[in-house]
């Protein structure tokens, strides 16, 4: 681990190469697991404001799921996560594109329907969040479903920090990347 402004970074993170093939795995993660993916207790007004933009792109399936569960549920392990289609099958907010999954709200996003891309656990994954009261500790999500990912990144060596720079810097910020960068640098 290494500790950047108050934010445990698993070296993992750093030399672990990775980079999405939707091509390949067709958006495996949107559609298997245990539950749906984790939300943190802010977003959850968010989800619920934006529900009626995210609306119009999502499966009739997924509607049906929201408008039972809600725009968020509590899973087998207490913790917030958005709901299933069928119980443990797609993330309700997923539609599909020429075979591969996508995210409805990603997509409400990408044509200005709504501010917000989607939540952050999706947008930072493979690197999953454990939040203390003091600190966050990033650590990197080992899933036989993201094998593509992993050889595509080592093909193209792109570590899995630098592929999530994005959301990365949309949670901590620039300084805090740029931050990081720097140890990064520093200790290679």
């Amino acid at each position: 681990m290494i500790e950047v402004d108050g934010v445990l970074v698993s070296e993992e993170l750093i030399k672990e190469e990775f980079v999405c093939n939707l091509n390949a795995c067709k958006g495996a993660c949107c559609i298997e697991g245990d539950s749906g993916a984790p939300l943190l207790q802010e977003e959850l007004e968010t989800l619920a404001r934006i529900y009626p933009a995210v609306k119009p792109y999502m499966t009739q399936k997924g509607i049906e799921t929201i408008e039972t569960e809600g725009t968020h549920v509590i899973d087998e392990d207490g913790d917030l996560t958005t709901p299933c289609v069928d119980k443990n099958k797609e993330c309700a907010y997923v539609t599909w594109e020429n075979g591969i999954t996508k995210c409805a709200i990603e997509k409400a996003y990408e044509d200005g329907k709504i501010d917000w891309q989607k939540p952050i656990s999706c947008h930072l994954y493979p690197i999953r969040i454990t939040q203390y009261p003091e600190f966050d500790v990033l650590n990197y999500d080992r899933w036989h479903i993201c094998h593509a990912a992993c050889s595509f990144g080592k093909k193209l060596n792109v570590p899995v920090y630098s592929f999530l720079k994005t959301p990365l810097i949309r949670k901590y910020g620039e300084e805090w990347f740029k931050t990081l960068e720097e140890s990064v640098r520093r200790d290679n």
